[in-house]
């Protein structure tokens, strides 16, 4: 429902100051969420049997062709941020920060998308359409990433404490 009518040049600058709201506001929320609310086998974020533990976004959106080139936001919060580009240590400990991390970053995008609708109280219904198909190219190839990864990681991490229960028991 369209509330606020500006000249279009202002409609173009308020458009773009909403998104850059909307984005920091939802990263922030989202690193200040308590790490309970990401765990990687919870509904929300576990791979279901459609995604085929990931595979599916390799053989529909040829992820692993193009993942690389996405921007990682986690290195622009120095305190709270996690970079999730390389998994360089394979220790358990940075695996379970690594799904933590990419389920906060796919909730994050999520988020973001779900908030097209604020566009609704100074643009046409139209337009409107136009911000959701914006939120959904801009956010969807950041969720993508996530929801391919988060499987082979949770495998990775899988076999490491097996590994590593193995060995307690034959030293005990």
């Amino acid at each position: 429902m369209r509330i606020l009518y500006l000249p279009n040049g202002w409609t173009l600058l308020l458009c773009f100051a909403v998104w850059t709201v909307i984005n920091l506001s939802v990263v922030n929320i989202c690193l200040f969420l308590p790490d309970k609310v990401f765990n990687p086998r919870a509904f929300f974020f576990r791979s279901h049997p459609f995604e085929r533990d990931g595979q599916l976004y390799e053989d529909i959106f040829k992820v692993k062709r193009w993942k690389q080139l996405l921007p990682d936001g986690g290195g622009l919060w120095k305190k709270r941020g996690y970079k999730k580009r390389h998994l360089e240590d394979l220790s358990e400990e940075n695996l379970e920060r690594f799904l933590l991390e990419s389920c906060r970053a796919e909730l994050t995008h999520w988020l973001v998308i779900s908030l097209f609708w604020v566009f609704g109280f100074f643009l046409p219904a139209s337009a409107t359409g136009l911000m959701l198909i914006i939120a959904l190219l801009g956010n969807l190839p950041c969720i993508i990433p996530q929801r391919y990864n988060r499987p082979r990681v949770l495998k990775l991490l899988e076999r490491t404490q097996s590994r590593r229960n193995a060995g307690s028991a034959t030293v005990s």
